[in-house]
């Protein structure tokens, strides 16, 4: 058959062709040792350049980012001591009366209790602080975001400048970008402020630019033609029309900014609830830093819930509906119990001050601690052996291959030539049933696994690994998509960085095929189950607003630091993204294909495997994408309890104050974010476009 080859014989000439060069690579890395080790030579001190920048530019212009920080330090130092001067009943009187006109009696009674419990745990003053961080840092963020993303709406240069800028906020770890804050604005609560700001601010700017974008042009056309100015316009027609959405990046960038309470403690410390989990955490209190880490987590739903309850417009248009008395009744009540509580207080300390008799907060700490030692002494054999199967059968095999990986003390057996053969000899064969059966697929899948497997990322020539990432972007979003990822793979081997890069790989693909396994299963569950999925809601809550620090509390408890504590806590924090995209994608395929395939005959299992999951794919790959960004956000946090990889590289950088290595490292992890992104963003749509979606 003359002519070009088709475009199925052009991809399967372009594995073949990868498979050759994958032999070729790894035969001759004994010889060649560049091909593993790449040479110290060609390394770019992209660091250090960037280091005698930030010297330059922090001696240069250091005064006008303290005087920055000595002005944002009047508000909040003004909102902390309203907050401190404030007796308790009070304050709680006035946020229960917000969250009653937010989200009703239950709301309003779940604020209540949660802050009750702020109190007789004796964690009142730390809370706070942390509203008052968060009351100045979330403004400060909406203000930047909402006119960054009014200016990216009305301006095509501002959005050129202002997407990337997004992009790689929204994946460089905030540990990188807290070392020039910290040098610049100094040591302080106002530069955690500063930070959580900065960190906050991405959703703001997105929601704007999404609010505004999709407000129907006849809608601004209607405003024109009325009269309006441009300025009347936008004010009076585009705004209001847009703010449902707006208002959800100020819901986003309030739990943005409480996320960051404990990331802003390690730089600006000062007594404030993050910084009480930090320092439990490092003296392996797990007891109090529970009890802490459960104010923030209580503090996320409350804020959470509260202002999705604001931005509700069913509810608000019902409740500007009520009779006045009805609409302010609740206020009412709440400023006759603050003013009697701000009085009585002058006579009664206790209502200015909480008891210290009155609190629990040691008591129960103590047993808790007592509790944790307890399970441990007697499960620790069971507890050791979970961890060590995960170790030695999963995650060591992934990291340095089998045949370093298998030794009899674990396995039974060594990997002897004899084995090794069976192994080889099983791949083959198994590789070879697949295109048997047109399962072209999993034949790639098997093709690539074998090897890796086998030698493990750690011993993967880094020339295959930047290969098979390359061809895998070009397949699925051609040579933009190829360009970019081989690219963003190059700046991490030129800057010397790339075992750490294989190692943050490893780590973060074993996480996410887990949570995938594990997220996707219950995923399925609950899209057939509607009490499954009544259960599940609320646990993924929990899980999302859950700050990443108060997620190795649990693991660290039972596990200690290593590897496998990591791999739980990535696991615990990236696996809600796959029950709910799997859920939402099964529970929105088309219910007249589901009946035709009924009608056809086809069994449930069938229906599943065949039509639902098929259909349901673009979904769920949108479902990957969110796991490998909440995986690779978790990596900088799983350096503290023992990991080693770019997340660590990060985590040394921020304690040795070293801007170039924190910048190039957690560029670095924005960078394997975007590749992964770009590539399963691109295959989705493609999938999507072939499914006539």
């Amino acid at each position: 058959m003359n002519g070009l080859p088709s475009k199925l014989d052009r991809t399967a000439v372009m594995w073949i062709g990868l498979a050759v060069f994958a032999a070729f690579c790894f035969a001759l890395r004994g010889e060649l040792r560049w091909l593993n080790d790449y040479p110290g030579t060609l390394v770019i001190p992209l660091a250090a350049w960037l280091n005698v920048v930030m010297t330059w530019f922090v001696s240069t212009f250091q005064f006008i980012f303290r005087g920055i920080s000595a002005v944002m330090d009047v508000p909040m130092a003004a909102i902390q001591a309203a907050l401190h001067w404030l007796p308790w009943p009070a304050t709680m009187a006035v946020f229960t009366a917000l969250a009653f006109r937010a989200g009703g009696w239950k709301l309003a009674l779940f604020t209540f209790l949660s802050m009750t419990y702020m109190l007789v745990t004796g964690y009142w003053f730390e809370s706070m602080n942390t509203l008052a961080l968060v009351g100045v840092s979330v403004p400060l963020s909406i203000a930047i975001g909402f006119g960054l993303g009014v200016l990216s709406f009305r301006s095509d240069t501002a959005r050129k400048i202002v997407d990337p800028m997004l992009d790689l906020m929204q994946t460089v770890p905030a540990f990188a970008y807290l070392i020039p804050i910290l040098l610049l604005f100094g040591f302080g609560p106002v530069v955690g402020l500063i930070a959580s700001a900065i960190y906050a601010a991405p959703p703001m700017v997105r929601n704007t630019i999404l609010g505004l974008e999709r407000v129907p042009p006849e809608i601004r056309e209607s405003g024109q033609m009325s009269g309006c100015t441009n300025r009347q316009t936008f004010w009076l027609v585009q705004l209001p029309t847009a703010m449902p959405q707006i208002m959800v990046g100020v819901n986003q960038s309030i739990m943005a900014a409480l996320s960051m309470v404990i990331i802003a403690a390690i730089i600006g410390g000062f007594g404030d609830i993050g910084w009480e989990v930090l320092s439990t955490m490092r003296k392996a209190q797990f007891g109090q830093s529970l009890l802490a880490g459960i104010v923030i987590a209580i503090l996320a739903m409350i804020m959470d819930r509260v202002s999705r309850g604001l931005t509700d417009l069913e509810r608000n248009l019902a409740y500007s509906q009520l009779p006045p008395k009805q609409r302010h009744g609740h206020w009412i009540v709440a400023g006759i119990v603050a003013v009697a509580a701000i009085l009585l207080a002058q006579v009664f300390p206790e209502l200015k001050v909480f008891p210290d008799e009155w609190i629990f907060h040691h008591a129960v700490s103590l047993w808790l601690n007592a509790g944790i030692d307890e399970i441990v002494r007697n499960y620790s054999t069971v507890l050791d052996g979970i961890k060590n199967s995960a170790n030695f059968f999963v995650l060591l095999p992934l990291r340095i291959g089998l045949i370093k990986a298998v030794y009899p003390k674990f396995w039974g057996f060594a990997m002897t030539p004899e084995i090794a053969a069976l192994y080889w000899g099983a791949a083959i064969l198994l590789l070879g049933y697949c295109v048997w059966k047109g399962r072209k697929s999993l034949a790639i899948v098997i093709g690539i696994a074998t090897p890796i497997l086998f030698w493990g990322l750690n011993g993967t020539p880094w020339p295959v690994f930047i290969a098979l990432v390359g061809l895998t972007a070009y397949l699925a979003g051609g040579w933009k998509v190829c360009a970019f990822a081989v690219a963003s793979l190059v700046f991490m081997l030129v800057n010397d960085l790339w075992e750490e890069t294989m190692r943050s790989v490893y780590l973060c693909g074993a996480a996410v095929f887990l949570c995938f396994v594990i997220g996707g299963s219950l995923g399925v569950w609950a899209a057939h189950n509607d009490r499954v999925s009544a259960i599940l809601r609320p646990v993924n809550d929990t899980l999302q607003t859950m700050p990443q620090f108060v997620i190795l509390i649990p693991v660290l408890m039972f596990f200690a630091v290593g590897e496998f504590s990591a791999l739980l806590a990535v696991i615990l924090y990236a696996v809600v993204p796959p029950i709910r995209y799997v859920e939402h994608g099964l529970r929105n395929v088309p219910a007249h294909v589901v009946e035709a395939a009924k009608q056809i005959g086809c069994t449930p299992r069938q229906i599943l495997f065949e039509v639902k999951l098929p259909l349901a794919l673009p979904v769920i790959m949108l479902g990957l994408n969110q796991t490998i960004m909440y995986g690779l956000a978790m990596l900088v946090i799983a350096a503290l309890v023992g990991t080693k990889g770019l997340g660590q590289a990060v985590y040394l950088a921020l304690g040795k104050a070293d801007t170039g290595m924190g910048l190039v490292a957690g560029l670095s992890i924005a960078l394997v974010a975007m590749t992964a992104d770009r590539i399963i963003q691109a295959w989705s749509n493609r999938k999507r476009k072939a499914l006539g979606l």
